[in-house]
């Protein structure tokens, strides 16, 4: 019996951490002493599996790990890296214990009941009236309610560590939109500790200590100013005292929520007590009115314009107020105090009083405008400014649009049960059913507050934002039972308690971003004290809250912050759909209430808002997230999450590849889309990279770009050094700026590997139309053929596919992109037609800043039979009407005689060729025979063979080196020779060895032959070619910064291969800068628009 087992030690560890090198026993026979040893076989059954236990865990290794997993707090490091940290798993994790209620539903109706329902509710139903109102709460809260939906269905697809909306936008969007959003969300939480502040010196200046000012306005139509300025004071001590209790202890402020949430509730609370005993017993808070105007109440004593002591009718406070003191004669007195009658209403009528019916509808005020009651009777008389003071007036002008803004804030925070998550008991659950509950808890009380309300004060109450006709209380005060003071004190705490949160949580946002590592500059605000508070986030939002302070008015800053939250609001509902849509398989959330229509109606509605509330915020907003988002995807760190939009990425690309597999593009839409064949060297560097330059310069980042490399070898052998090669190139196309793919395949030979890569890169209608490669330098000092024949077979391959052909020569010499020519030509030899790629190559080139500042010149030939003239007119013609601005120019090139050079240069081309294949064929076979030949015992004389043939090919190496006239330069490309099999066996018969003595002793006889070769003639009238037009376009183009030529094609028969090699030496002689190109097949360019 064989017993498979593994290491006990190992395993024991394997299972409790899922981690740690593995290590196995052999094989071996169970025995007594393999018993005696403390081995544990209850593994038996998995021995299939044994060596693969490593990487592929056992599944109770697995659960083990997932038991011990705990929610990390809010600004850790990535939790993906925490997990795999031995620190995290020697720790014992804390169990989170906290349900619904506390962890949940509590915290998200701190967060959403805030300063506006105590200090702006009241006003807004006074100008927006109760039906608009309604309006702009149900907006608001439906908003919120879509949000929380989509949020629950995030929140419950999968463990979310604490970072809330952050963390859920930027795992299902990805680093850009997470990142974007991230930091509106802590923008908007930064602003909201603003407006808190704000509204805390509000009630201390206005309700609580009005003695407290520092600032007086002497000008009553100046008080606005003195006022701004008290709050700028005050505001900015209170954020230094604020900041410095978060930065000495963040666990007073937590321990102080649940003081400020009941202060909360009991303000609620009074309200709706105060609300209903209106109906039985109104609360005493009479007005003043002049005419219809509202008076400023706590400016006089008795709201009458006299008053009678003893038996005396004397001028009232009132009067002296509108006329001058102490006189009762009207004559100096204010028209509109004189012609109208001073009158005093109940402030607040009670729930009975039936007063909802003149509440009902709007009444938006411009700035400055007077309060005024429109049921009572009023003579329009022009009055003084002096007396405008006196006045209740608006102090802002009003609208719809500015109201939504205003109330938003009020809406928000649904998501502080999402930032708690690492504290939940089952956050999958509580999360949903704890935000949704709070959210229609606080609906219901915003929308019931708008009708009691209206239901129970005065309208010009209402209207009344500081509560100035009603001897400065706090409007909502005045509704409160059993004190005005209840609501003051209760929203004093309230607010601050508001302020001191949002100061807790935005710098610890930042710290979670930063630490995200996905906005490089801050990453400083990723570092803290020793136990992880965020010292530098703290100080940093502390700044930037001042700047929300020095606005110092409540109403100017809460559409601001408005903006920030609809903003994170709009990508957490865009998440929701996206991932809906998309339906990837890791998309099941637990919570099955939702639907990808409602995440689209809560997207609608938030950039709705955000245009209602302020269009030009809305922008700037918009403005802000647009710069991150771009910023983090140039500058920013990869990460990959496995978010939404690559899916969608993934989805799009599919759609479109689709959609371009119908047929192949029009002719106005042709560009070159590459396919760059690369060589590397021995370390798998990038042997040539100009041309990756080339193809940037060509490209400028259009169109589709493979850059493929082949590597010799066995892929089972070869997989890591292909992923090298893989890494190098995409370094060195980074480094290019080339945007593209990297493809990298290995093959036994390269040539079967280029064929691969020219047949298989790209996929559907993305497939490339153009093949770039370098020229084979040194191709003439290289003993093994191949080095020219895989050139040549490339060659024929891209003419059988009918792919255009590319081939950059001498490369090296080519512009780098820092490079520029401010002058020069780019000269184009047009011998023959193949699809206008001549035309269309220098027109893109001219695009690049490297060649933008170059002529073109186009250059074509004419024999003795053609009217070089009328050519030249055609071509003009045919240029103009291909929109390419070029010099025309037509070369002659008469018949002339085949030049003895001509004649000479073929013959010694032919004699090398001959002599370099009779030196490998001698070369292989000497090779093969000392490698491992094993006679038969006919052949025991091979001293003699070889020692009767060293002499010639000594001669033949002579020879070679004398006709191999071009010298090799130094960073020449040299072609991937296969390597020779490391053993050869052959068997040897006597005929076999007799006619190889008769070879190598006709040796001689066939060199002499080799001298009295004669050329043969096809092959003399293509050097002639290629001789006169190399003297022509040196003549014409040797300072020329680039020559475009057509590349010849290679001979039908493969005999005449190295010929052909030797043609395109000869045609491009003399030249710094070629690129040969070879047409597709297809006309790449048209006179059409």
């Amino acid at each position: 019996i064989i017993i498979f087992t593994v290491n006990h030690k190992c395993l024991s560890s394997l299972s409790s951490t899922g981690h740690g090198n593995h290590k196995e026993d052999s094989p071996f026979l169970k025995s007594a002493d393999a018993a005696s040893k403390n081995y544990d076989f209850y593994d038996r059954n998995l021995a299939l599996f044994e060596e693969e236990l490593d990487i592929r865990p056992k599944v109770s290794s697995l659960l083990s790990r997932l038991v011990n997993y705990t929610n990390i707090t809010q600004g850790a490091k990535e939790h993906e890296e925490e997990e795999s940290t031995e620190a995290s798993r020697s720790k014992t994790p804390k169990s989170p214990n906290m349900g619904t209620l506390m962890g949940v539903y509590l915290p998200c109706l701190q967060n959403i009941f805030g300063v506006i329902l105590f200090l702006r509710l009241t006003w807004i139903v006074g100008m927006a009236g109760i039906m608009q109102s309604l309006l702009i709460v149900l907006m608001c809260c439906s908003c919120t309610m879509l949000t929380a939906i989509s949020m629950s269905a995030i929140a419950t697809n999968g463990v979310v560590p604490a970072g809330g909306a952050y963390f859920m936008i930027s795992r299902s969007l990805g680093p850009e939109f997470g990142g974007a959003v991230g930091l509106c969300f802590y923008l908007g939480t930064t602003f909201a500790s603003a407006m808190y502040i704000l509204g805390a010196i509000e009630i201390f200046l206005k309700y609580l200590v009005p003695q407290a000012a520092i600032f007086h306005s002497t000008d009553p139509l100046g008080s606005d100013s003195a006022m701004l300025n008290n709050m700028r004071v005050y505001g900015s001590i209170c954020l230094t005292l604020m900041a410095v209790v978060v930065f000495v202890g963040v666990k007073y402020v937590n321990k102080l929520a649940s003081l400020f949430l009941t202060c909360v509730i009991i303000s609620i609370v009074s309200i709706y007590a105060g609300a209903f005993k209106s109906m039985t017993h109104p609360p005493e808070f009479p007005i003043c009115m002049l005419g219809n105007r509202t008076l400023v109440r706590d400016r006089f004593d008795v709201c009458a314009k006299t008053v009678i002591e003893g038996n005396h009718t004397m001028p009232s406070q009132l009067w002296d107020r509108f006329c001058l003191p102490g006189n009762l004669s009207s004559t100096q007195c204010d028209d509109y105090f004189i012609q109208n009658n001073v009158t005093e209403i109940q402030g607040i009528p009670g729930l009975g009083s039936g007063i909802i019916r003149e509440n009902m509808w709007s009444n938006y005020l411009p700035k400055g405008e007077i309060l005024e009651k429109a049921g009572l009777q009023s003579v329009d008389a022009h009055g003084t400014m002096d007396n405008f003071g006196m006045y209740v007036s608006a102090d802002i002008a009003t609208s719809f649009t500015l109201l939504v803004g205003i109330f938003f804030p009020s809406a928000t925070g649904i998501m502080a049960g999402s930032n708690r998550s690492g504290d939940l008991r089952d956050a999958q659950k509580s999360i949903p059913v704890g935000t949704i509950l709070a959210i229609t808890t606080t609906s219901l009380v915003y929308l019931s507050s708008v009708i009691l309300f209206g239901s129970c004060i005065e309208g010009v109450v209402l209207r009344d934002k500081f509560g100035d006709a009603v001897r400065k209380n706090l409007v909502v005060g005045t509704l409160s039972w059993p004190s005005p003071w209840v609501i003051v004190i209760g929203s004093f705490f309230s607010t601050v308690g508001a302020g001191l949160q949002s100061l807790t949580g935005a710098p610890r946002l930042l710290q979670a971003i930063a630490k995200d590592n996905i906005i490089p500059f801050l990453r400083v605000f990723g570092h803290g004290k020793s136990n992880g508070e965020p010292t530098w986030a703290l100080l940093l939002t502390g700044l930037i809250a001042e700047l929300g302070i020095l606005i110092a008015s409540l109403d100017m800053v809460a559409p601001i912050l408005s903006m920030f939250f609809l903003m994170c609001y709009l990508f957490v509902n865009l998440a929701c759909a996206v991932q809906t849509l998309l339906r990837t398989p890791n998309w099941r959330p637990r919570f099955k209430y939702y639907h990808w229509a409602l995440s689209f109606l809560g997207m609608s509605m938030c950039v709705a808002l955000m245009f209602i509330s302020s269009w030009y915020y809305a922008i700037v907003a918009m403005g802000i997230a647009g710069m991150i988002y771009k910023y983090i995807e140039y500058q920013g760190a990869e990460k990959e999450w496995g978010d939404g939009i690559r899916g969608l990425s993934l989805s799009a690309a599919r759609y479109a590849l689709l959609r371009l597999e119908v047929g192949p593009p029009h002719t106005k839409n042709w560009r070159p889309q590459l396919l760059v064949l690369l060589k590397l060297d021995e370390d798998l560097h990038v042997k040539y990279p100009r041309l990756l330059t080339f193809a940037s310069q060509l490209k400028a980042g259009k169109g589709l770009t493979i850059v493929g490399s082949v590597i010799q070898g066995n892929f089972l052998d070869s997989y890591g050094e292909m992923q090298a090669a893989e890494q190098a190139i995409k370094n060195m196309m980074e480094i290019e700026r080339v945007k593209g793919f990297c493809q990298v395949v290995v093959a036994s030979k390269v040539r079967e590997g280029i064929v691969h890569l020219i047949q298989s890169c790209g996929l559907g209608g993305m497939k490339h139309n153009t093949v770039v490669m370098g020229w084979p330098y040194g191709w003439r000092q290289s003993e093994d053929p191949r080095a020219w024949k895989t050139f040549i077979n490339t060659v024929r391959c891209t003419t059988a596919a009918h792919l255009a052909l590319m081939v950059p020569k001498n490369v090296s010499f080519y512009p780098s992109n820092h490079e520029r020519f401010t002058d020069g030509n780019i000269d184009v030899w047009w011998i023959v037609h193949d699809g206008g790629m001549l035309m269309l190559l220098p027109f893109l080139l001219k695009q690049h800043k490297v060649w933008r500042k170059c002529k073109m010149r186009i250059f074509t030939v004419a024999q003795m039979d053609d009217n070089s003239i009328q050519m030249k007119k055609d071509l003009a013609t045919f240029l103009y009407q291909l929109r390419i601005e070029a010099e025309v120019e037509v070369v002659e090139m008469h018949d002339s005689d085949i030049s003895a050079y001509t004649y000479e240069r073929t013959l010694m081309m032919e004699q090398r060729s001959q002599m370099l294949r009779q030196m490998r064929l001698s070369s292989a076979e000497r090779q093969r025979e000392m490698l491992g030949v094993k006679g038969q015992g006919c052949c025991d004389n091979f001293s003699y063979i070889f020692g009767g043939f060293g002499g010639f090919m000594g001669h033949l190496d002579k020879q070679a080196s004398k006709f191999s006239h071009v010298p090799c330069r130094p960073n020449e490309e040299e072609e991937v020779v296969e390597a020779p099999p490391e053993k050869i066996q052959m068997t040897w018969t006597k005929e076999k060895c007799e006619a190889e003595r008769r070879n190598r002793n006709n040796a001689p006889e066939n060199f002499r032959e080799l001298m009295s070769l004669k050329p043969d003639q096809s092959n003399v009238r293509r050097m002639h070619t290629a001789v006169k037009l190399n003297e022509v376009i040196v003549n014409r183009s040797h300072d020329a910064r680039l020559v475009l030529l057509n590349m010849p094609g290679p001979p039908r028969n493969t005999d005449g291969d190295e010929n052909y090699m030797e043609f395109l030496e000869v045609l491009t002689e003399g030249l710094e800068r070629v690129l040969l190109v070879r047409g597709g097949g297809r006309e790449v360019i048209t006179i059409y628009s």
